[in-house]
């Protein structure tokens, strides 16, 4: 690779259930495992501007934040909470009925634009999350290639494992169409196979069903998503911000969280705090 490394950061999902039992020793195992930032989904007791300090006393900082999620009513709630957590880049999505026709499509992507534009009035950065269903087909276009056009100022938090569509899709093709307008990439691994799931309205969370065959996900580098090639095609002056997610696991979750960031360091994909 001939550009210059991009930092890592770990999206605290991915460490829920452990952030519930005892979140200040979830953020210092991060630390200590060398990650430069974290993106929270949650604050778990931590007020935004309490966790702030934790994190930057721990030699951390925030990256962007899906807390809260930007929606068309919590704007000002989203710009309070990005100035307590020193952040320009905010974070929403869609469910899977939100895409499921062109009609509903344009809905979705006429609320986005409210939104983003209310937020860029305070300074921030609006980037959309997906799952997979965004990046299913209609009429033989990919629906995030419509939403975008009619989103035209909205930026992206491409997840690259849920744009390759279980193999539908090439991940490095789509981090390569989105890549002017993705500041931010989710960085997940995985089989590459559909597992069953459901989308928790509750959480705004695609949720994988409890016993699933194909529900477990991989550390970064031991799946089938090609991450050296995901992360080439991406655009170095745009990026700014590699955050690992892990959605689940079969095996520990902090044993995940240290493989991913060993994986990206150590193949000079990304850099962190600590070799």
């Amino acid at each position: 690779m001939n550009q210059e490394p991009k930092p890592i950061s770990l999206q605290l999902y991915t460490l829920r259930e452990e952030a519930a039992r005892d979140f200040p020793n979830v953020l210092r195992r991060i630390a200590d495992i060398g990650y430069k930032g974290v993106e929270p989904a949650g604050f778990f007791n931590f007020t935004p501007r309490d966790f702030r300090k934790f994190v930057e006393d721990l030699g951390m900082v925030v990256s962007s934040t899906h807390s809260p999620w930007a929606r068309i009513d919590n704007t000002d709630e989203v710009v309070d909470a990005a100035g307590e957590l020193g952040v320009n880049l905010v974070v929403g999505g869609w469910g899977g009925a939100d895409f499921e026709s062109l009609d509903a499509i344009k809905h979705s992507a006429d609320q986005t634009n409210q939104i983003q534009e209310r937020l860029a009035a305070a300074g921030l950065t609006l980037a959309i999350h997906n799952h997979a269903w965004e990046f299913e087909k209609l009429d033989g276009r990919i629906k995030y290639e419509i939403f975008a056009e009619l989103c035209p100022k909205v930026s992206f938090e491409l997840d690259t494992y849920w744009a390759a569509n279980f193999g539908e899709n090439s991940a490095v093709e789509m981090v390569r169409r989105f890549a002017s307008r993705s500041p931010l990439l989710h960085i997940k691994d995985g089989p590459l196979i559909r597992p069953q799931t459901f989308y928790n309205e509750a959480t705004s969370t695609l949720e994988i069903v409890e016993g699933s065959p194909s529900a477990s996900l991989l550390a970064v580098g031991s799946g089938k998503n090609d991450i050296k090639g995901i992360i080439t095609a991406m655009d170095p002056s745009v990026t700014q911000w590699l955050v690992v997610e892990q959605d689940t696991s079969d095996t520990d979750m902090f044993d995940c969280v240290e493989a991913s960031y060993r994986y990206l360091t150590h193949n000079n994909l990304a850099v962190g705090n600590r070799a």
